[in-house]
């Protein structure tokens, strides 16, 4: 398989209290770690509240791209949870409680088992369930969107199993990898025509750079590299340094990314 290939990956986050500030996201760099070490990428993140329309309307967007997406939050049984009705909505779905996980939170709760208990098994009609090792109460996936609670404890041995049973056909299999190079006392304007070249030169890979006017003690530099299939990115990479040493500019490889 080619880069491009494999279905992106997006993520949605949600929770007002991201949005406020109340609480810090940790879903997204643990998100990153755990797709890098499979060999997958993360192509979008969206940050949402628990506004319900707007729920909706984000979800019934990323339902409509076909790509693979995590959710994080809003499944609980409170009155500000929302995530549930909203992917129902969104997909002009009716909710129905899930055999499967009506068992789960029957034997978790045992005789405490209330009716607001089981609304957290309460799912869009279709969907399956995302098993929790944690607690027990799952999460749930439907049109190639997985849902997971917002505490880490529980959302990240959920995704593990997601990437790990349901798409471990898609690890390792796009080639596709990044090389940079950090440019000391360099500005960009002076390399934009080695930019170009590059860019024009190698269409089937992509060229960044990321600038730091240094501050504090650091350097200004630039790193300097591309992404895209191993090959390609090489043989740029070693144009790029090659011009780097003719225009006398010193520089050093980062780590492979």
């Amino acid at each position: 398989m080619t880069a491009g290939t494999a279905p992106a990956i997006g993520a949605i986050i949600i929770g007002d209290e991201i949005l406020s500030g109340r609480r810090e996201d940790k879903h997204f760099a643990r998100l990153l770690e755990l797709l890098k070490a499979r060999g997958l990428r993360l192509a979008w993140v969206r940050y949402v509240g628990d506004e319900r329309p707007r729920l909706v309307r984000t979800l019934a967007e990323s339902f409509a791209t076909g790509d693979i997406v995590f959710s994080f939050g809003g499944i609980g049984a409170t009155p500000d949870d929302h995530t549930r009705q909203a992917a129902a909505e969104a997909l002009g779905l009716p909710l129905a409680l899930h055999p499967e996980a009506e068992a789960e939170i029957r034997a978790r709760f045992g005789d405490e088992t209330t009716p607001q208990r089981l609304q957290m098994g309460v799912y869009p009609e279709g969907a399956d369930i995302v098993p929790n090792p944690y607690n027990r109460i799952p999460g749930f996936s439907i049109r190639n969107h997985y849902f997971v609670p917002g505490f880490p404890v529980m959302a990240w041995p959920m995704l593990e199993w997601v990437l790990d049973q349901r798409l471990a056909h898609l690890h390792h299999q796009v080639d596709h990898v990044e090389r940079s190079v950090v440019v000391w006392e360099a500005m960009e304007g002076k390399l934009i025509d080695l930019m170009e070249a590059i860019t024009a030169d190698f269409p089937d890979a992509t060229l960044f750079s990321l600038p730091s006017v240094g501050g504090e003690g650091l350097r200004r530099h630039i790193e300097l590299g591309m992404k895209g299939p191993t090959v390609r990115v090489e043989a740029a990479m070693a144009r790029i340094t090659a011009e780097l040493t003719r225009r006398g500019y010193a520089w050093e490889a980062r780590a492979d990314l």
